[in-house]
């Protein structure tokens, strides 16, 4: 034999072997044992992760939810039409995720990160798992920069900083969304993305708040996922994950992101529908037993990173919905205890005429106060408070009629107080705006203004302010602290405005 057959023999027995792995490596195949309501049961797939993707043979994905001795149960991203018993199942390998690239802003997109806004369709960069270990405690850093909202009771009182988880909760029609819109609106020039997640909402109200984010120029910052009421409920169970997980993509690049959670109480029913097909033991209020631990892996992703790791942070602002003001509910009070206060939302006082309808009560900041800048600190200083005092006054005084000097002056200071705090709605308020109208406030020297014309004296006044004392301002702005000196010059001129 020649010595060239010979090298090709051996070339080709070379080649057949490297080629052996790939060829002998068999895709894992499974077989539909039973399916139905999204659920299916599986056979043959021994090897499947807990989340993994499956794709059945009619090209809709399933995620892997329960292994079992013999079988797995998966649910089904998509219709069941064409599937049945005996139907092929393909492990993927891959753990379920969603493509996400920069071109995402602007975007309105699914829960698995697809286009539903009639656009063009968006080529993806990398692809996130929608499950992440949040980062551990020595890649985090301390909440020291505040997230302004422009919403003044807010700010001055619960601020809320970059990293922070503060939950938003309150009945239904208490202007719960309508905050986290404003904060969205707020972040424009700041440099943060925004992410709203919409679970479980009618498809017409995610359009709305498309339409008010568009028309204030806020979509070109933001991002908006939808798994509206329609989805089937492991859409609406996956929908925040993929939110986080296009967070996180931002994140990683070192941006500060805020999400908005819409809202949590949906998610946990979404939950609940899916775990109880899947046969798990149902418990209190037919929960399954890790609702906690659903949540609590969720929001535990929003944090501050340390700039070795990036740098960047996630705020997140999950609402949930109360029931006739029932705090102690089993939901409420797991988000509550996860996340770093809360701000609540009372009916009586929506109805009342005081929006945003914050109870000072019971609302709280665990972290934001490290957040704020000193000039704001200073200037709503005593807020809280006067604020307090004044509600237990009034209770007080409903019934009599004869009040001494400073009781009176006390009531009128805080329904000044009170009116001030009033803010219509999409119109959040700059840095300096907040301070110079809590320093006129706390120097006493919005008395005598009828409460009628409080909300035009607001606007006159800040209109005055960038007319003639611009410097003031533009110190505020810059240096965020409020020394004597300027709070005399911010007092001097209300005076001068005033005359």
């Amino acid at each position: 034999m020649s010595n060239v057959n010979q090298n090709e023999i051996i070339s080709v027995l070379k080649s057949e072997i490297q080629d052996y792995e790939g060829k002998t490596a068999v895709n894992e195949t499974g077989s539909i044992i039973s399916i139905g309501d999204g659920i299916a049961n599986v056979y043959g797939l021994d090897h499947a992760m807990y989340g993994e993707l499956v794709e059945f043979e009619t090209g809709v994905l399933g995620i892997v939810q329960n292994l079992e001795m013999k079988t797995i149960g998966c649910v089904l991203l998509g219709s069941d039409y064409g599937l049945t018993e005996g139907s092929k199942v393909v492990r993927t390998k891959r753990k379920a995720g969603v493509p996400v690239s920069d071109k995402l802003i602007g975007r309105v997109v699914d829960a698995l990160g697809n286009t539903i806004d009639g656009k063009e369709t968006i080529e993806a960069t990398d692809f996130f798992p929608i499950e992440n270990e949040a980062p551990g405690v020595c890649t985090r850093k301390p909440v020291t920069v505040p997230l302004q909202t422009g919403i003044l009771s807010i700010d001055a009182m619960f601020p809320i900083g970059r990293g922070q988880r503060e939950l938003i909760i309150g009945d239904r029609q208490t202007g719960k969304t309508s905050i986290a819109i404003d904060a969205i609106l707020n972040q424009k020039g700041q440099d943060v993305i925004c992410i709203y997640v919409a679970i479980g909402q009618k498809a017409s109200t995610v359009a709305k708040i498309v339409n008010t984010l568009t028309k204030h120029g806020a979509m070109e910052y933001s991002v908006v996922v939808s798994s509206s009421a329609s989805d089937l409920a492991p859409l609406q169970y996956i929908a925040p994950y993929s939110g986080t997980a296009i967070a996180e993509y931002f994140m990683k690049q070192g941006k500060d992101v805020l999400i908005v959670y819409d809202d949590l109480s949906k998610h946990a029913v979404a939950y609940r529908t899916m775990s109880l097909l899947l046969e798990r033991s149902p418990g209190r209020e037919a929960y399954p037993g890790d609702v906690f631990y659903l949540h609590s892996r969720l929001l535990e992703r929003s944090c501050r990173l340390e700039d070795a790791y990036g740098g960047g942070s996630i705020t997140a602002l999950p609402i949930i919905e109360t029931l006739a003001n029932d705090v102690s509910a089993y939901i409420p009070t797991n988000v509550i205890s996860i996340t770093d206060g809360q701000i609540f939302l009372e009916s009586e006082l929506f109805f009342a005429g005081i929006r945003p309808a914050v109870n000072v009560g019971l609302s709280v900041s665990r972290v934001g106060g490290a957040a704020q800048t000193k000039a704001m600190k200073k200037a709503a200083g005593s807020l809280r408070i006067d604020l307090a005092q004044y509600r237990e006054m009034e209770v007080f005084t409903q019934f009599s009629s004869d009040l001494d000097k400073t009781t009176k002056d006390l009531l009128e200071h805080g329904k000044h107080l009170m009116e001030l705090l009033k803010q219509p709605l999409s119109k959040p308020l700059a840095l300096h705006e907040q301070v110079i109208l809590l320093v006129v406030a706390n120097n006493k020297l919005l008395l005598d203004i009828p409460l009628k014309e409080m909300k035009n004296f607001r606007s006159d006044l800040m209109d005055f302010f960038n007319a003639k004392y611009f410097g003031i301002i533009k110190e505020i702005e810059t240096k965020k602290i409020l020394t004597d000196e300027l709070i005399e010059q911010i007092v001097n001129a209300a005076k001068e405005f005033k005359k």
